[in-house]
């Protein structure tokens, strides 16, 4: 009857943390897929304003831009609703960007795009991932627009790059994933809070070997993954 119980605790010390490295497992799947890109849609007086990047998914290091569209709304029409058409055009002297990335901004002018009236871009390279902070200033007609917006977040370069660079260490994957290694982290804590609450010497070090393997196995699926 012991050995019985030790074999069930320690069937469910291993179930607990095979779903922890599953949950890992489908987290770290999601981020390699990208997250959902989109625009940002806000409003201003009797205009519907839009945002977003012009190439996604944006990664730092690379040219992009922000794209900014101004458009009439139409009376009787939830925000959700509201599309974009009748662009407003002429907004290049009186619209700027204002990118800002935690203390640092720089303020952007617009180009319009000579194709589509009401869209414009305000050209930047992102160097830095992260989410960054887009407000619109200026005046629309005679609207005046000071607006903070949020275009979709800048991903880490080195997850496209190909081939792999020959500096391109373990580190610096590891470093463009810090919610992924949080939550290693958190696991070599349950690990941990497991060995202290143990009853039985044995129980415990099988805890502490199966963690191990469990954040050796998240280790190696990461290296694998950006192998692959």
């Amino acid at each position: 009857m012991k050995i019985s119980q030790r074999f069930l605790k320690s069937i469910k010390v291993f179930l607990v943390l095979k779903t922890k490295l599953l949950f890992l497992f489908l987290l770290f799947a999601s981020g390699l897929a990208g997250i959902a890109y989109g625009h940002t849609v806000d409003s201003v007086g009797e205009y519907r304003v839009e945002i977003g990047w012009m190439n996604e998914p944006v990664v730092s290091g690379e040219t992009n831009a922000i794209e900014f569209f101004v458009s009439p709304l139409e009376p009787g029409l939830e925000l959700e609703d509201q599309v974009f058409k009748n662009g407003i055009k002429d907004l290049k002297k009186t619209v700027q960007i204002k990118l800002i990335y935690k203390d640092e901004s720089i303020t952007l002018p617009l180009s319009p795009d000579h194709n589509i009236p009401g869209k414009y871009y305000a050209f930047v390279n992102p160097t830095i991932s992260g989410f960054y902070q887009a407000n619109i200033l200026g005046t629309i007609k005679d609207t005046p627009i000071s607006l903070s917006m949020h275009p979709p977040k800048v991903e880490e370069r080195s997850y496209i790059e190909f081939p792999e660079p020959s500096d391109l260490t373990l580190n610096q994957i590891i470093d463009g994933h810090t919610a992924l290694i949080s939550d290693v982290n958190d696991l070599k804590e349950s690990v941990i809070s497991l060995e202290e609450s143990k009853q039985q010497m044995d129980i415990g070090y099988i805890g502490i070997g199966v963690g191990i393997a469990g954040i050796v196995i998240a280790v190696i699926a990461l290296v694998k993954s950006k192998k692959n």
